[in-house]
């Protein structure tokens, strides 16, 4: 059996979701605080000042903290119903369908939010491995339960999967946080291209 490695965020997808969740969930309060407490992080990240790790930990931290878990899972559960489809490459659901069809195990890898992230992949029947919102009391605390995901998605793997069961693996990404990852697949596509 073949192992199947995807990131999610502009490789399945066409952009961001992470992002796109926060601006859809931040209180209207969170939204007017926002330049002030995240603009110029914002900045330094544009400016490749400051890693991705770095700056969802602190949008995380700015929207998440104290927010209710029941209502951010009923928000999210909304968002990957109504929003997620149409932000997906048709060409890369194919990809998946065929890895699914040739019976391989095929595995989200994504610095993602389980939130949301989770409806998606149990729609399609994938695993998964990404960030998971730390909860305390019913209340999310702002940050993640087992630290961030993107810079440990090596780790993560080789936690979850025994890789020599696998005779052949292939990988899918799109950023240098994936590009560790990538280097662990017999097969490796990087931002569509296959890479020799």
């Amino acid at each position: 059996m073949h192992l199947a490695l995807f990131d999610f965020d502009h490789t399945i997808t066409v952009c961001d979701t992470y992002s796109r969740f926060v601006r859809r969930v931040a209180t209207p309060e969170q939204r007017a605080q926002a330049w002030w407490r995240v603009g110029p992080w914002l900045l330094a990240y544009r400016l490749k000042l400051i890693s991705a790790e770095r700056i969802r930990r602190r949008v995380t931290a700015q929207v998440f903290s104290g927010r209710h878990a029941g209502e951010i899972g009923q928000l999210a559960r909304d968002y990957a119903r109504e929003q997620l489809p149409g932000m997906v490459r048709p060409e890369m659901l194919e990809q998946i369908q065929w890895h699914k069809a040739q019976g391989h195990t095929v595995v989200v890898v994504s610095a993602s939010l389980d939130v949301y992230l989770q409806h998606w992949c149990d729609a399609q029947g994938l695993q998964m491995i990404c960030n998971t919102l730390e909860v305390q009391d019913n209340r999310l605390t702002g940050r993640y339960a087992d630290g961030d995901c993107g810079p440990r998605k090596v780790a993560r793997i080789r936690k979850r999967f025994d890789l020599s069961h696998y005779p052949r693996i292939h990988a899918y990404g799109d950023s240098r946080e994936d590009k560790p990852m990538l280097a662990l697949a017999h097969e490796r596509w990087y931002r569509g291209k296959l890479l020799s």
